[in-house]
This record gives C-alpha cells, sequence and structure tokens, in this order.
C-alpha cells in the first residue's frame, strides 16, 4: 500500500482545491463557502450521502463499500477554518481576506480528505462504509464538540476515527504518531485582582495592584516547578497583564491577567486548577488585595488508543516507509480529542518539511504532501474494513 498511483494523477486537481481554500481562507464557525464548496464536490464524487449543517457548519459524507457484509464504519475526519493572521508568504494564491489566513494547514488538510473520498467513491475497495468528517472551528472554536454533541457519531455509526495534521520540521512524506496522550488539554484563566489605586508617589496609601500581579505571576510558576511530578508535563503561562491606567504616575486599582494552562494528565489538570485559586486569593490576601479567579476547561488531551494506533502505523508505514512511532507529545492541543473521548481512533502527524511554523504568518502547507496524506486517509478505510 504505497503512495497511491491515483493520487499522483489527481495531484494538479486537489492541489487546485487546497489554493481555492488559501485564497479565500474563513474563520471559526464562518466556513459557509469552504463547507459549500466541499458538500459540492463530496455529491459529484457520488458519495452516498451529504449532509451539511452539523456542528452549525460542518459537513459529513457517507461512501458504501462494494459490500456491507460486516457492518463496520470508519471516520476520517480534516478541519476546515484558518486563523486571524495577516499572511506573509507571498505566493500567488494568498489570502485574498484582509487580517486571515490558513496558518495552520487546514486548506491542506480538507483537500486531501477530499482526494481520499474521490478516490473511494471511484474505487470503493472496501466492506462497510467510510464517513468523511470536514469540521469547522478547530481554532478555538470547538467544532469537534459541537458536532459529537449532536450526535454525529451515533447518527452516522462511527465505530472508530482517524485524524490527521500536517508538522513543519518533520521531513516530508514522514508520519509521526505514538500511541496515549500526543497533545495536551488547553485550558485558560482570568485573574482580576482589585486594590485601592492612588497616586504613584504615595504607595503607602495604596493597595499596589501591580505587585499584587508580579508576585502573583512569579508563585504560579511554582506549580510546575515545585507543585507537580517532573515526569509530568504541564504549562502554566500568564500570558497578559492589563490594568486600569495607562498613566505613568498612578497605581492602578485593578489589574487582569489571562493565561493558559496544558497539561496530560487528568489528575494533574484538576491539581493545576485548585492550585491556580489558591495561590492568587491566598498571595492577593496577605498582599491586602483581593482576586478572583475564572477558569475555564478547554480542549481534553488527546488520546490515541494503543491498537487503533498499531494500525495508523502499519497503513503510515505501507505509505511511505518513513514512521516516528513514539513522537514526542505536543503541548498544543487539538478538539479532535473531543471524537477520540467518543470512540476509539488515532491522531498522526505528516511531515511538512522545513517550512515556517503552523501559526506563522510566513507558513504555508506543502502540496507535495498530499499524496502521502490521501494516500494515508484512504489506506485507513481499506485495512480496517477489507473488501470482502
Amino acid at each position: 500500500m504505497p503512495v497511491k498511483n491515483r493520487f499522483a494523477e489527481m495531484l494538479p486537481e486537489i492541489t487546485e482545491w487546497r489554493r481555492d481554500f488559501h485564497t479565500h481562507p474563513e474563520l471559526l464557525f464562518e466556513v459557509h463557502r469552504t463547507a459549500a464548496k466541499v458538500a459540492d464536490l463530496l455529491r459529484a464524487f457520488g458519495c452516498d450521502e451529504v449532509v451539511t449543517g452539523i456542528g452549525r457548519t460542518g459537513v459529513v459524507g457517507v461512501i458504501h463499500g462494494k459490500t456491507d457484509t460486516a457492518g463496520r464504519v470508519i471516520g476520517l475526519r480534516a478541519d476546515m477554518d484558518a486563523l486571524p493572521i495577516h499572511e506573509q508568504t507571498g505566493v500567488d494564491y494568498a489570502s485574498t481576506t484582509p487580517g486571515v489566513m490558513h496558518a495552520c494547514g487546514h486548506d491542506g488538510h480538507t483537500a486531501m480528505l477530499l482526494g481520499a473520498a474521490k478516490y473511494l467513491a471511484e474505487t470503493r475497495n472496501f466492506d462497510g462504509k467510510a464517513v468523511v468528517i470536514f469540521q469547522p472551528a478547530e481554532e478555538g472554536g470547538g467544532g469537534g464538540r459541537e458536532m459529537v454533541e449532536e450526535g454525529m457519531m451515533d447518527r452516522f455509526g462511527v465505530q472508530e476515527v482517524y485524524g490527521m495534521h500536517n508538522m513543519p520540521g518533520i521531513p516530508l512524506g514522514t508520519f509521526a504518531i505514538r500511541p496515549g496522550a500526543i497533545m495536551a488539554a488547553a485550558d485558560q484563566f482570568e485573574l482580576t485582582v482589585t486594590g485601592k489605586g492612588g497616586h504613584a508617589a504615595k504607595p503607602h496609601d495604596c493597595i499596589d495592584t501591580t505587585v499584587v500581579a508580579a508576585h502573583i505571576i512569579v508563585a504560579l510558576q511554582t506549580i510546575a516547578s515545585r507543585g507537580v511530578d517532573p515526569m509530568k508535563q504541564v504549562v502554566v503561562s500568564v500570558c497578559t497583564v492589563q490594568t486600569d491606567s495607562t498613566a505613568h504616575n498612578v497605581i492602578p486599582q485593578v489589574v487582569k491577567l489571562k493565561g493558559t494552562v496544558r497539561t496530560m494528565d487528568p489528575a494533574v489538570q484538576d491539581y493545576v486548577e485548585r492550585r491556580i485559586t489558591e495561590i492568587v486569593t491566598g498571595t492577593a490576601t496577605a498582599l491586602g488585595a483581593r482576586a478572583e479567579v475564572a477558569y475555564q476547561r478547554g480542549y481534553p488531551v488527546t488520546v490515541n488508543a494503543e491498537d487503533n494506533t498499531r494500525h495508523a502505523v502499519a497503513v503510515a508505514q505501507a505509505v511511505s516507509g518513513q514512521v516516528d512511532e513514539n513522537t514526542a507529545p505536543l503541548m498544543g492541543a487539538e478538539d479532535f480529542s473531543f471524537m477520540l473521548n467518543a470512540r476509539p481512533g488515532a491522531y498522526i502527524f505528516l511531515g511538512n518539511g522545513d517550512t515556517a511554523m503552523v501559526h506563522h504568518p510566513a507558513y504555508n502547507f506543502d502540496d507535495n504532501a498530499i499524496p502521502f496524506g490521501s494516500s494515508w486517509y484512504a489506506g485507513m478505510v481499506e485495512s480496517r474494513m477489507p473488501s470482502a
């Protein structure tokens, strides 16, 4: 099961789809043009069922194999949304939407899965049903969660689900995966510190919220350095600090801090949430101020099931012969985790070569990765549901 010749033949067509998506990026759930094109293409391929509007703007296509004696159903997922970034690639198909670009390669993911869908609809060399899932709002909107909560898995009978993401820094055509946790849970917090503002020349008449905030920022770092087992992965980052004053000689009354927490273990996640509240409120009280903590759970840990990971590795090995089977986990987050919580499956990385990193204004998906990705998607269906 090497790179399929059909995808080499289809590469110009799939590349054209990808570059069209790149030229017309859309954010979060507002992927109306993208979703409409995806649905039109799936219908043109001859998919047996095409359903739109799942998870607001998600699209699902169903392709029946030549037979369905085993009653098997495999789901394949790609994300469709872009990022609020000003593009700096200089390519002739660059974004025509100011301040929005495909800086994470979701245009490539969507195009690769479309290529696999066309191939599967042409050949139908499997026993069961392939469900191709095109998801909105991966970049912070939780589109995967919404599709699952709307009953997508039960509605289409999905038994296993697989996803893929391109990754700069991994050689082109090389796959990387690991069993167990592969990407982190992502939570966020907002802290409000209230003291007593006043003239900067009379700090003794104030309760200086900037000093309190500084102590809180430093104290929060002890969660990772002193509170969590060094063998466990955890990140606690305070990313913004904003006061209610812009003057150089005014001690502010209120300081707001925002940040993120990344964890790989639910027990560590629970501990960090509790300790943030204890440290923030305790530090503020000790310094005469008061503090409020708003903590929001985000995407859960992305966990690859052991058996499904073995199958994903086997297909990747057959496609390219280059697979890192125990790649290091990433502290980034992915809302494919909601689908993996609902059904067993696996998430794999595909090398994008030596390019700018994702979420960078100079990033661009390498179209030469398309035959590898489309072959893997199609191979997962054919290997997990071999033709009777």
